[in-house]
Parts: C-alpha cells; structure tokens; sequence
C-alpha cells in the first residue's frame, strides 16, 4: 500500500526530477534472450532510486511498454516497487482500451505502486469526450493518483482536462508530449496549481527552461538512466534558472546527444540502453520494432558521454 495520498504525489513529483528507468532484457546469448531480466532491473532501481529523485515511472515510454505484454508490466512494476528505496515514489503505466487500463490500474494499485501514468489509448483516435471517459474510468477504477499523457492520439484540450479534474479528485498530473506552447498555457491558465505538470518530450532537457515559464516544474529524463549526476545538476541549473549554465551543457552534452537520436525512429530508447552499456551497467537490446545503435553511434555517444562536465 503506497504512503502517499494523491495530493501528496502530486506535489512530491512536482518538487524533483522524475525518469523512466529502462527494462532490462537478456541479450542474444542468454537461453531466454529478449526476457524480462528482472536480476539486472531491480539493481538499476536500486541504484536510482539511491539518488535525489522525486519519482520513477516503471515501464514507461523508455521502459519500451509498447513491447510488454501485461503480465510483464505487471512483474516490471512489482520488481520496481520492491527494489525502490523507501520514499522513492513508483508510478505505474496502465494503457491500451479502457477496460484493460481499468485492469492494469487495479493490478498497479496491488502491486504497491504509488501512482499512475495513463498512456493514449491503443491505435485509435477518439473525441474529446471519449478520452474523457477513458481518464475517468481510471481513475474510478482506483485510488491512487493518475497523470494523463497528452501525446499521439490522446491531445487533451484544456476544458477536457477541466472537466476530468473537477470530476476525479485522484487526478494529479498533465504530462505533455506535444510541445503545443498554446495548448499548454490554455491548460495552466485554466487549472493553474490543481494539477503538476510534467515535461514529457523526448530529450526533456531540451524544453525544460522554456516549459518552467509555463509551470511545468519538472520532467522526465531518460538521460538520467545513464548520467544521473549531469540530469540533476542540468535540472537544478534550470530551476534557479541559471541560463548560461544550461545552455552551456545544452551545447555540450544534450543537443549533440539528440542529434544521435535524431539519426533512426525509436532511437529515443534504444540510445538510453546504449548509455547504459557504455558507463558499465549494460541493459541487453532493445525488443523489436526497435533496433541497437550501430557501432559508429556507440562510438560517437561514448565520446560525448566522456566529454561530460557539470
């Protein structure tokens, strides 16, 4: 059972840096290769979680959830809150149609996970008062709190998000992964500080300084995976608003870095896994559709990576 309320989530996510570890698979050698290395995972949890971070979200976006099935999510979600250090909050993903995200929610909540993250519905697109009546089956279907992820096929307009807000008090989080600079500030004008608001583009660092302006106070880093120190002083420099500092680590670190992951579709996870291997905490691959990067492009990561200074 989680210690926190909703209303306590939501501002403990607000108050930090947040990340999506990566699920780890066994590689090609192993009998069982692409599954689930449950070992390997709950000491990168470990190891995260040992740092100043105000949330982890288990088999999320870079946690390839697309590729788990829903028993697996449900072992990826149990091995995280299990590895968590204590006070280190795990959200769960929940997705696909709304009964199964009903399901997947209800699973989460036994599982001990601490809040939700609500992915677009599978394949779909859907009016706005049906997306509506997806977030509100959810967070019917619990008691824990539930952040939407407004991307894909689910952009929620701001009087959608009111409507759901003032109907489900459990709904805590707008999770933006749209980058529309209007639609967010129609969405903050209108709900102000009911909700915390969580940058979600890839790369997040990216945005992160512009995105403050617009109250969203935190993010979730994929690169703090792998370089866990920089994402924290990057995060720091961005909420003391240091610009120069953080264009400075833009330049050297973070905008070469996305022009690696700007070379193939999906390498926004798979170049996470490569992190990883390149500092020595090897992840195995990435499952398909996804692919590896290609030796050149571990190369040139683990200069970048070497060059690093905070």
């Amino acid at each position: 059972m989680t210690a926190y309320t909703p209303a306590d989530l939501g501002r403990r996510l607000g108050s930090g840096l947040l990340s999506f570890p990566v699920t780890h698979f066994h590689g090609a050698d192993h009998p069982s290769s692409f599954d689930f290395d449950e070992e390997a995972y709950r000491e990168h949890i470990g190891r995260l979680g040992a740092y100043e971070v105000a949330g982890l979200f288990a088999a999320g976006g870079t946690g390839e959830f697309f590729s788990l099935t829903v028993p697996e999510v449900g072992r990826v979600v149990a091995a995280a809150v299990a590895a968590a250090p204590e006070g280190t909050p795990i959200l769960a993903p929940v997705g696909y149609g709304t009964a199964t995200a009903v399901e997947m929610a209800r699973a989460a909540e036994s599982a001990g996970a601490d809040g939700i993250l609500l992915f677009p519905p599978y394949l779909t697109e859907a009016p706005q008062d049906g997306l509506a009546a997806h977030v509100e089956a959810v967070c019917k279907a619990t008691d824990l709190g539930v952040i939407i992820y407004s991307r894909a096929n689910a952009v929620y307009g701001a009087d959608t998000v009111a409507r759901v807000a003032e109907r489900c008090p459990n709904l805590i989080g707008f999770k933006d992964g749209v980058g529309d600079i209007d639609a967010m500030t129609r969405i903050y004008t209108k709900l102000g500080d009911r909700l915390t608001y969580v940058g979600g583009l890839p790369t997040a660092e990216t945005f992160a300084l512009p995105y403050l302006e617009l109250g969203v106070t935190t993010y979730s880093s994929a690169i703090f995976n792998f370089v866990p120190e920089f994402a924290l002083s990057f995060y720091a420099d961005v909420r003391a608003r240091r610009h120069d500092e953080v264009l400075r680590k833009l330049d050297e670190f973070v905008l070469p870095y996305t022009e690696i992951r700007n070379r193939k579709s999906g390498y926004a996870v798979s170049i996470v896994k490569a992190g990883l291997a390149v500092t020595g905490h090897p992840t195995g691959p990435v499952r398909p559709p996804l692919t590896d990067l290609e030796p050149d492009e571990l190369d040139a990561l683990a200069a970048l990576i070497k060059g690093i200074s905070l």
